[in-house]
């Protein structure tokens, strides 16, 4: 399982961003920022690709998150226009966790809630809700 935040932004170029071999979806422009915003409070890893969008690994309070990115945008479009993004949050859990149902992730976990006054108090950001 996974939380999903979605919101609209203008502030990421996606006409800019590495090609997606997997597939023609953007999202990397906003995990580049991210890192870049949180390198020196958390360690993130390089945005890899994935068919659904961008992702990276964080580590949070000693646990280890993907954190996930996609906005839809075709060739042609206006590369600054304002963008609906989703954002995804997913907790790494043992098998013994997964087994016993502990650990869950939950729009009340502390990366979750991060994440989301992060892009709630970005003035560029807007329409901040989970999915």
């Amino acid at each position: 399982m996974h939380i999903a935040i979605s919101f609209k932004t203008s502030m990421f170029d996606v006409s800019k961003e590495n090609k997606n071999p997997v597939n023609p979806i953007y999202g990397e422009s906003l995990i580049k920022w991210l890192k870049q915003e949180l390198d020196s409070e958390f360690e993130i890893t390089e945005p890899d690709a994935e068919d659904w969008g961008w992702y990276s690994y964080i580590t949070w309070n000693n646990r280890q998150y993907m954190i996930g990115a996609s906005t839809y945008f075709e060739e042609g479009d206006d590369p600054s226009s304002e963008l609906e993004w989703v954002f995804q949050i997913d907790k790494t859990r043992s098998l013994k966790e997964k087994l016993l149902g502990r650990e869950k992730i939950s729009t009340a976990d502390d990366c979750v809630l991060f994440f989301k006054s992060k892009f709630e108090a970005q003035l560029d950001i807007n329409s901040v809700a989970f999915e």
